[in-house]
Formats: structure tokens, sequence, C-alpha cells
């Protein structure tokens, strides 16, 4: 059994990318899926910490993109659905949260290196503090109003686990 994220991470930042579109131009989609990536992988560290959650994940699968899907109006195609299996709700909730709020992302970032998930806080940069060509490729994609309806699915547990630790918090 497999103690890997990268499915979850790659079909959630996908998902994320087609329902908050960046503007046109390659810089502008590269830096959109940066900070997308970024996000859902600080979220997916988050909600799976240790081996034995993700090998738990693998066995008991993703919850898969249907309500997402549903809340966003998007409608995937017959042939497109194969990918939306590995998209984690939570993660992309989450991630959505941290994509809204750079001030959360980079609490959020602290606490995944205070507790010693592998991930590095120096690597968020384009999540926690975004640079002015990092907002502009992402007008949809870090939109509060926007990403409200995915960021309120689960923010509360976010919001949990992260005053679990505020005060190890900067």
């Amino acid at each position: 059994m497999t103690d890997d994220l990268t499915p979850v991470i790659a079909a959630s930042t996908r998902w994320l990318l087609a329902a908050y579109p960046a503007p046109g131009g390659a810089l502008s989609r590269a830096l959109a899926e940066a900070q997308a990536r970024q996000a859902v992988t600080l979220a997916a560290a988050l909600s799976y910490p240790t081996d034995l959650d993700v090998q738990l994940l693998h066995l008991l699968a993703p919850s898969g993109s249907h309500r997402l899907d549903r809340l966003t109006g998007s409608e995937p195609q017959p042939d497109d659905t194969a990918w939306r299996t590995w998209i984690d709700e939570t993660v992309v909730s989450w991630a959505a949260c941290l994509l809204a709020d750079p001030a959360l992302a980079d609490r959020a970032a602290h606490q995944a290196v205070t507790v010693d998930r592998h991930h590095a806080a120096d690597g968020l940069h384009r999540l926690t503090s975004p640079g002015e060509r990092d907002t502009e490729a992402t007008p949809l994609l870090r939109h509060p109003d926007l990403l409200e309806n995915i960021a309120g699915l689960h923010r509360p547990q976010l919001m949990e686990l992260l005053s679990l630790d505020s005060a190890d918090l900067p």
C-alpha cells in the first residue's frame, strides 16, 4: 500500500484550476497552477498527517468531485471522470480557504512545520505571500467571495485544527 498523496494532490489541483481558471497566457496558467498546487499540498498534509492516514485514504478512497461539481455548476464530460475520483472534498475546501486568505495559509504552513509534517513553509511563498504577478494570475482562484461555496464546506474543521496548537504559532 502506498503512503503517497500525489494522486489526490494532482486531481484536486486540476479540479481547482478547472473551476477557477487563470486568465489567458502561459505564465498566468503556470503561476495559478503553482499556487493551487501549494494550497492543495498544504491542505493534504494537514488533512492526512501520518502514513496511516494516507493508507486509510487509499483504502477507503477520496470523496470525489460530485458535490464540488454541483456547487460550482460544473458538468464533467463522461470521458472526464476517472481523475475526478481522486479528488478529496476536504482537501479542496481547505485549499480554497488557504487561497482566499494568505494569513491563514501562513498560519497553516507554520503549524504543518511545527508538528513535523513533511513540508517546508519556505516552499510556499506563492501561497503565503503572493506577489503582484501571483495575484494577477489568480483573480478567480483567490477571490474569497467566489471560493466561499467551496471553502465554507469544511472551514470549521480547518479552523479547529489550526487552533489546537495556536499557542505554538507565530
